[in-house]
């Protein structure tokens, strides 16, 4: 059943009342990234002239390669961890959806058959439920032929359920759909959706496009959100494609800029100011990103919190991004991997501590190596 919700006008003027003098939301001044250009200098030796995943040096509190856990893939796009340990993982373009061990199995449990992959879009993100013990549901996010939509099946230990769909008509585009689901510690679902590559869609509460939804389990819009008849909890975003939640509940999301300045956004309720402004616009009426960085350096995807810091994946700047967010606020960004495993899609905090990113050099963008998708394992300590 198609599901539209309209915001109230009301709104906006709430959350401009709310926001502090200096026109940002947090009152916390906007940080310009810097990435490291020094080279990486780190062996080629594959017989295929690719890095090898297990050389990579550990060099003041750097992050270190530790393993590759899966290879061959198509895509990856999501990635969440059952209750076994194990993980969901989600193939962009080919519909499947796997099982990967932490010993390197990988099995094919389910094929999202309402996907229609094109462009950016595809089987996107997935999300274990928290209470997965008790009603063993999925969460996927999916473009079909008509919208994006979230959608949910049961997994009983070897195949998916069929899907039930719990929101549908979020705009979908070659380009611009977002993707990507969290689970709040109520039990809430947070849903990033993209603009359509139709920026004015951003500021439109008509539309469930260039937004951040936070919706019950059912589907049904969160009572926590400005308007509780509407999905809608932050708007005025271009493409969100990483979400994550720190220690405090808080909730913070990566965004595609569009030519000059991709975000870092602390997010709560309120209007994040596209397609007005890109970067900081110092607008009252607008909350500015914590970080921004130049669009070669970043186009982000995933977002992961672990141990103070945000981990956020880079596609064209092909690396890892390290955020520490302790105090709340963000400060001192710090890329690694510089170019040496391609373009990075998805990062997530195992159920052992470790990190896990995927490649996504198989996605129509990247200089896949033979290997590629990966996903290469981290430790973050």
């Amino acid at each position: 059943m198609r599901r539209l919700f309209v915001a109230a006008a009301g709104l906006t003027m709430l959350v401009a009342a709310g926001c502090a003098e200096d026109g940002t939301g947090s009152g916390t001044p906007t940080i310009t990234a810097s990435p490291d250009d020094s080279p990486d200098d780190s062996p080629d030796d594959s017989p295929d002239g690719s890095s090898s995943p297990t050389e990579e040096p550990a060099l003041g509190g750097a992050p270190r390669v530790v393993g590759t856990v899966a290879d061959g893939l198509a895509a990856p796009w999501g990635i969440d961890f059952l209750p076994d340990g194990a993980a969901v993982v989600t193939e962009r373009d080919t519909r499947r959806v796997l099982r990967v061990t932490a010993d390197g199995d990988v099995f094919e449990i389910g094929v999202i058959d309402a996907a229609a992959p094109a462009g950016e879009g595809g089987l996107l993100g997935v999300a274990v439920s928290p209470s997965f013990d008790d009603d063993t549901l999925i969460y996927f996010y999916v473009t079909t032929a008509e919208d994006n939509r979230v959608v949910r099946a049961t997994y009983d230990g070897e195949t998916l359920g069929e899907p039930e769909v719990i929101l549908d008509g979020i705009p979908n585009a070659f380009i611009h759909d977002g993707g990507r689901l969290e689970f709040a510690p109520d039990g809430d679902l947070f849903v990033s959706t993209g603009e359509a590559g139709e920026p004015a869609l951003a500021q439109d509460f008509e539309s469930l496009g260039g937004k951040i939804l936070r919706i019950t389990p059912d589907g049904e819009p969160s009572p926590l959100n400005s308007d509780p008849t509407s999905p809608v909890w932050s708007w005025g975003h271009r493409n969100v494609q990483g979400l994550a939640l720190d220690d405090d509940g808080t909730l913070w999301a990566s965004e595609f800029g569009d030519s000059t300045w991709d975000e870092l956004n602390r997010v709560d309720p309120g209007n994040y100011g596209w397609p007005q402004v890109e970067g900081r616009g110092g607008r009252q009426e607008f909350t500015d990103p914590q970080v921004v960085w130049r669009t070669e350096d970043a186009s982000p995807s995933g977002l992961a919190f672990l141990d103070g810091h945000l981990w956020m994946a880079a596609l064209r700047g092909q690396r890892l991004w390290r955020v520490d967010v302790s105090t709340g606020s963000a400060r001192e960004p710090q890329d690694f991997f510089v170019g040496r495993f391609g373009r990075m899609r998805t990062v997530v905090v195992a159920p052992d501590g470790n990190l896990w990113v995927t490649t996504s050099n198989r996605d129509g963008r990247g200089d896949p190596a033979a290997d590629d998708d990966r996903i290469l394992v981290l430790d973050a300590s």
